[in-house]
């Protein structure tokens, strides 16, 4: 009787987990919205460094904004950098809107993209700032959703989700469906149970004045998370951090798996350090693994496959409804059949960022130290 019920309690953990990712997802996706009538003036910091997948459509849908009063503020450390000339393009096509370029070197840390912010913050011209990757494409009411939550004086920081609907390739689907059935689900479980402590670095809207309570971007970058960390150290700061409803779209271009891989491990090893606690039990939420015991001690017994299949059930059914009706990306159900693959990939690299510390990013080399910092590790002369 044990060994016939040794497989169904342990994929207890992650079953129960996609059920409650399941029900958090339902109870924010399901309320009632509040109309978005907060407008106050904008100013968009878009750190860049290099080509995206449509660089210039994806700036433009910033320009194409349902909103008052805002600025956008471009910061690049290189003057041969190749994106610069689709900037100014950009500035070209819409020369009616308030746009700036600032190319400044300066280095003040290891976190390049934060010097940039640190280079171009003296240029904004309101007290809202939102910092936008630049490989991130939003809808006509973007700033209109992400700006009303300020309408309350207690909100310091207001964070958007991402998806991916479009992309090329395999591998590109393995990365996309990363947000569908890991990181969306993992927010809306944390949203529920604790409140948000973090911001997501696809979108992220900070007051002026709880970023100075910070310390400002200076107090990020020695920091390979910095997205994170605002988050955290604004929340530690006394504000609250609310969750913006408008989607905002990562726009992906044809990579490689390695690449992908090695983008997955860097995260992987940022939270390891950024919150070792938590990502040491997020092991035991993880389906893969526990698909793969219960078939281990099941030996010949059938409860092994029966215990896997129902858990893969209810895990591939989750993933379709936060694909379909929250999400509505529309990657699943035409890729379910790689969402096991996903999630070997997943727990491999949840493994691997214990073995080691250093991290490629952008090329450059760098080692994380305890607490989420980091250096730069500069090859021998």
């Amino acid at each position: 009787m044990l060994r016939s019920m040794l497989p169904f309690i342990i994929i207890l953990p992650p079953l129960a987990y996609a059920l409650i990712a399941l029900m958090c997802g339902r109870a924010y996706f399901g309320r009632r919205r509040e109309a978005a009538d907060h407008a106050p003036p904008v100013t968009i910091l878009k750190p860049v460094k290099g080509m995206d997948a449509d660089s210039l459509g994806n700036f433009a849908s910033f320009c194409r904004q349902d909103y008052p009063c805002y600025q956008i503020v471009f910061a690049c450390a290189s003057d041969s950098d190749p994106v610069i000339p689709v900037i100014r393009e950009l500035m070209a096509a819409y020369p009616s809107h308030d746009i700036e370029l600032v190319i400044d070197d300066r280095i003040y840390g290891p976190n390049y993209k934060v010097c940039n912010l640190m280079n171009a913050f003296p240029r904004a011209k309101h007290d809202i700032v939102i910092v936008c990757d630049s490989d991130i494409r939003v809808g006509e009411r973007y700033l209109r959703e992400v700006c009303a939550p300020f309408a309350d004086p207690a909100v310091g920081l207001v964070t958007s989700l991402y998806r991916t609907s479009r992309f090329e390739g395999t591998a590109c689907a393995i990365e996309a469906m990363g947000f569908t059935a890991e990181m969306v689900p993992n927010v809306m479980v944390a949203l529920r149970l604790e409140g948000l402590s973090f911001a997501l670095g696809a979108s992220m809207a900070v007051r002026r004045e709880a970023l100075a309570s910070i310390g400002g971007f200076g107090a990020l970058v020695d920091y390979l998370a910095d997205d994170y960390q605002l988050g955290n150290k604004v929340h530690r700061a006394g504000w609250r951090i609310e969750l913006s409803d408008c989607f905002v779209e990562s726009v992906m271009h044809r990579e490689s798996l390695a690449n992908i891989l090695s983008r997955q491990l860097r995260w992987a090893r940022t939270m390891r350090v950024s919150r070792p606690g938590g990502y040491f039990a997020s092991g035991i939420t993880q389906p893969f693994p526990a698909a793969c015991l219960a078939l281990l001690v099941a030996g010949c017994s059938p409860a092994g496959p029966a215990a896997a299949l129902l858990l893969y059930l209810v895990r591939c059914t989750v993933a379709t409804i936060y694909s379909r009706a929250f999400l509505r990306d529309n990657i699943l159900p035409r890729w379910l059949w790689l969402l096991p693959v996903r999630d070997g990939l997943a727990f491999a690299t949840w493994g691997l960022a214990f073995l080691g510390n250093r991290v490629r990013w952008r090329g450059h080399l760098y080692r994380l130290l305890p607490g989420g910092r980091m250096e730069e590790m500069v090859p021998p002369t």
